[in-house]
């Protein structure tokens, strides 16, 4: 393990993942995870911006770690912790939020986003991209794999570390971001970009009644060639050449079309809903790993923050 880069990465426990998270950002975790030092996180401290019922984000950290270990994520390739299990993140937070001024942070799309829809911003809202730079920064992480839209985070995280290092020495390793260009945007089924928020989306770990009403649901132009928004989703799961050659055979048949996505997203979707399943019925296990993960983790950033607290001049009693 020494000698793999670290990956750090994490999803926020916030709802149900869908494909357009899975090709965006999962799907990279498991293919990196033989070649380096993974270490993927439940974002609940991140999620407390958004959920404010506690049964309710309780439960969600949970799905979040089953839906972990049901995409293929292997516990003993990568370590799996909860994000409120590692404290350091939050003290390291706020030493960020003392180097980074305010117009800085007013710039950060998430912020721009709410503003624009809410006037009424939690503090966590505008303070977001400091934990996550926490987040990076205390693992020393070489890659950061995530979605196009949070390539902003990665890049917030190298300007918090320069500042940083600028002020107190040399600490912080610059983190590389890493974007599988190809898979940046994943359409929903009305052709907007896939999200929870505008409600079309097709569900990760959806049944099967779920992907037929879910697909048939997509709309499509009445031109008479090929159904783009199928095709874009289509094209996740099959290559070029036999899709292109199904399109053709099939032009202007949308239902069959239809048909045929409803049959490729289930068998690409029903093993991994099993593996989840299958975790799901053993919860002992499954708390062992996150506990184990937490305890692993702590112990790593903990030798993090002590340098860190020497450098700003922060007396550390053990």
């Amino acid at each position: 393990m020494a000698n793999k880069k670290i990956l750090v990465s994490g999803i926020q426990a916030s709802g149900k993942p869908h494909i357009g998270n899975y090709f965006g950002a999962m799907k990279q975790f498991v293919d990196l995870q033989d070649e380096h030092e993974a270490r993927i996180f439940v974002a609940n401290l991140h999620a407390l911006t958004t959920v404010q019922n506690p049964e309710d984000l309780k439960q969600n950290s949970k799905d979040v770690v089953l839906d972990f270990l049901g995409i293929g994520l292997d516990p003993n390739k990568t370590t799996l912790f909860l994000q409120s299990d590692i404290p350091h993140v939050a003290e390291l937070s706020w030493i960020f939020s003392c180097v980074t001024t305010m117009p800085y942070l007013m710039r950060a799309h998430a912020f721009k986003d709410s503003e624009a829809k809410n006037k009424e911003i939690n503090v966590g809202v505008f303070n977001y991209p400091l934990l996550m730079s926490a987040d990076i920064l205390i693992h020393d992480a070489d890659l950061v794999p995530v979605g196009k839209d949070q390539k902003q985070h990665v890049e917030i995280a190298r300007d918090t570390a320069e500042k940083f290092n600028n002020a107190f020495g040399e600490t912080f390793k610059l983190p590389g971001g890493l974007i599988m260009e190809n898979m940046a945007t994943v359409p929903g089924t009305d052709g907007q970009k896939m999200s929870k928020s505008y409600k079309n989306t097709i569900p990760l770990f959806a049944t099967d009644e779920e992907i037929e009403k879910a697909v048939m649901s997509i709309v499509t132009d009445s031109s008479g060639g090929r159904p783009e928004n199928v095709y874009a989703i289509h094209s996740l799961l099959k290559d070029k050449a036999s899709l292109d050659a199904l399109y053709e055979e099939k032009a202007g048949k949308y239902k069959d079309l239809k048909e045929a996505l409803i049959t490729d997203l289930k068998t690409f979707i029903g093993p991994m809903r099993e593996r989840r399943a299958e975790w799901e019925s053993k919860p002992e296990e499954v708390e062992r790993i996150i506990s184990e993960g937490g305890k692993k983790i702590r112990g790593v950033v903990h030798k993090k923050m002590i340098e860190v607290r020497e450098k700003v001049g922060l007396i550390h009693h053990e």
